[in-house]
């Protein structure tokens, strides 16, 4: 049961976890004091709450579980969640990469027929000079979509065997063809270029290997990588999909508020103030509100480069390469030390606000 004053203001809020509840697997000590402020004697949340993060290696049980150190979490929204919404896609026959139980997670999602980058290298030896000493296993004549749920282990093997997926319309044991009229459908997840781990800076992420994948594309091709989809935070469905769990929770009803907390400009805060845009051009009477931690990927005491100008810097964008640079998007409504800190901030009012700062900035 939500408090009447909760009720009325029909408030939700999104938490990102990598940076803001955890750094590597450590939890962070603020974090763990702010979720005791969010839930009742008997550890029941006292508004809906959803935990929305770009890792996607993983099962959300086990991510569940991964934060039950802290409470009973039970809604939580990896990179990949909103592929279960992509349901023209579910028959075909689905290229997969990433690490961890890929082929369980995409059944778990709804793809009938799948198959591993391991799987395809199993099949065509000579594909992969990196190791090669395989045998096959039942062959596979035509894959219809690909699926990047995250980054690879080995990106040597998986640029290359996506390259010839790609270039061959999906028969490896075909020749190359630049010139092909259609691509592929993509399906990419996570589009961090950075995360935040226990390493004093941060980590490549998913986003750093689709830049190669681009990269290697257009230089084989002339032509830019076309995605079917781009899923994880900052995109639209991230959180379409994670509003949609704070209605179930809301018994359905609609929300007033929904106030998200992140430690990334370029994944958390773009991400919450897009959505916030995209609502009101379809004049939903609600407002996100965002709220930046320092515990994370972003450093307040940083340096950001600028132009002659004194204008940011295009570097200093370290998002997608279909993500524009617009200001008033990586723009919080609040910055603050940690995500214990100033908390009357995430109640002070009844919008949705995408401006916000958690401690530490990992978008996975």
């Amino acid at each position: 049961m939500w408090s009447r004053g909760f009720l009325q203001q029909a408030a939700g809020v999104l938490l990102d976890v990598d940076g803001v509840l955890l750094r590597g697997g450590s939890v962070i000590p603020a974090a763990r004091r702010a979720i005791r402020k969010l839930v009742d004697q008997n550890n029941n949340f006292l508004f809906p709450v959803v935990f929305v993060t770009n890792a996607g290696s993983c099962q959300r049980h086990q991510k569940a579980r991964q934060l039950s150190h802290l409470l009973d979490v039970q809604q939580v929204v990896l990179s990949h969640s909103p592929l279960r919404m992509l349901t023209s896609f579910h028959d075909k026959c689905v290229l997969v990469s990433g690490q961890g139980p890929v082929t369980h997670i995409a059944h778990t999602l709804g793809f009938q027929t799948v198959v591993t980058i391991e799987q395809l290298s199993e099949q065509f030896p000579l594909l992969d000079m990196v190791e090669h000493n395989r045998r096959p296993p039942t062959p596979v004549s035509l894959f219809l979509t690909i699926i990047l749920f995250g980054e690879p282990i080995r990106w040597e093997t998986n640029l290359q065997l996506l390259i010839d997926v790609l270039l061959t319309n999906g028969k490896p044991d075909c020749v190359y063809d630049t010139w092909l009229p259609n691509q592929l459908p993509v399906l990419a997840c996570n589009m961090d270029l950075l995360w935040m781990a226990d390493a004093p800076s941060p980590r490549f992420g998913h986003g750093m290997f689709l830049l190669c994948l681009e990269s290697v594309y257009k230089k084989l091709t002339g032509r830019e990588l076309q995605y079917e989809a781009l899923l994880g935070k900052p995109s639209l469905q991230t959180y379409q999909y994670a509003e949609q769990l704070l209605r179930q929770q809301n018994h359905n009803r609609k929300l007033s508020t929904i106030y998200a907390v992140g430690d990334n400009l370029m994944t958390d805060i773009y991400g919450a103030n897009l959505y916030k845009r995209y609502l009101a051009q379809q004049h939903a009477a609600m407002t996100p509100s965002a709220k930046l931690v320092c515990t994370g990927v972003y450093k307040p005491h940083s340096p950001m480069p600028r132009d002659q100008k004194g204008a940011f810097s295009e570097m200093v964008f370290s998002s997608h390469r279909d993500l524009k640079l617009e200001l008033d998007l990586v723009e919080p409504d609040h910055v603050v030390e940690d995500v214990e800190a100033d908390p009357h901030l995430m109640f002070h009012d009844t919008q949705w606000c995408p401006k916000f700062s958690f401690g530490n900035h990992r978008h996975k």
